[in-house]
């Protein structure tokens, strides 16, 4: 008989941001192992990545996989082409906004699923967000749900063990100036975080991902290193 490992433990998926950083210090308060993911999915920059790395390094995860994805020409999305023009400002908006990248959390998601039950892990940790965020749809409670239940019914574990792997997303509630104040708590290195969409030496302080994370600061009173601090390398 194939004995399999009891099933403890998460993965975080850790793009390099400040909402998968905190998640990610979140998993290592609840659980352990905790082993990370990263993806190169066709990003118009790999500035993230570095900081996936370094925040990898400085919380010593179990493992941090840095996987590429080459599917940005079948995901189209302001995100995965340069050539588009990266939106700026969310008042009024009431459509889905040009950096969606269709099924991006489902494509990551499953990935992660077939990495925690070949390696007995239990939990998917992610900084998901449903009140400041880009109003992706992939971004809601009810997805997450619903990709729980997919989970159980799709994998061998779900099938024969009773497997039932849990999605958390302890960011999914909180507004950006909470995600801010949360990690100040859990001492998370914002200076290790990135979050500009357009990538370079420093935020460009114009694209939604950079007015987010301004306004998280500012709501939470709390100055943000990458206005001071070197690059990270």
């Amino acid at each position: 008989m194939i004995r399999r490992p009891a099933h403890r433990g998460a993965v975080v998926l850790l793009s390099g941001g400040m909402d998968s950083a905190t998640a990610l210090a979140i998993a290592l308060r609840e659980t352990r192992p905790v082993h990370a993911l990263t993806f190169l999915y066709g990003q118009r920059h790999r500035r993230e990545v570095r900081s996936a790395r370094a925040l990898a390094r400085h919380y010593a995860v179990a493992a941090h996989e840095v996987v590429r994805l080459p599917v940005a020409g079948l995901l189209p999305s302001a995100l995965t082409d340069p050539h588009r023009q990266l939106p700026a400002g969310r008042e009024g908006r009431t459509t889905i906004p040009a950096t969606y990248v269709p099924a991006r959390n489902t494509v990551l998601l499953s990935l992660a699923l077939g990495y925690a039950e070949s390696r007995g892990l239990d939990r998917i940790y992610l900084g998901a967000n449903a009140i400041d965020y880009s109003g992706y749809p992939d971004c809601r409670p009810e997805y997450f749900r619903a990709f729980e239940r997919l989970a159980a019914l799709a994998t061998r574990e779900g099938v024969e063990q009773g497997w039932r792997p849990r999605v958390v997303t302890p960011l999914l509630r909180k507004s950006k100036g909470d995600i801010v104040r949360l990690g100040e708590r859990l001492k998370v290195p914002w200076g290790l975080t990135w979050a500009c969409y357009a990538g370079g030496a420093r935020p460009c302080g114009r694209c939604d991902a950079c007015r987010l994370r301004a306004k998280g600061f500012a709501d939470a009173g709390v100055a943000d290193p990458l206005t001071s601090a070197r690059p990270v390398r």
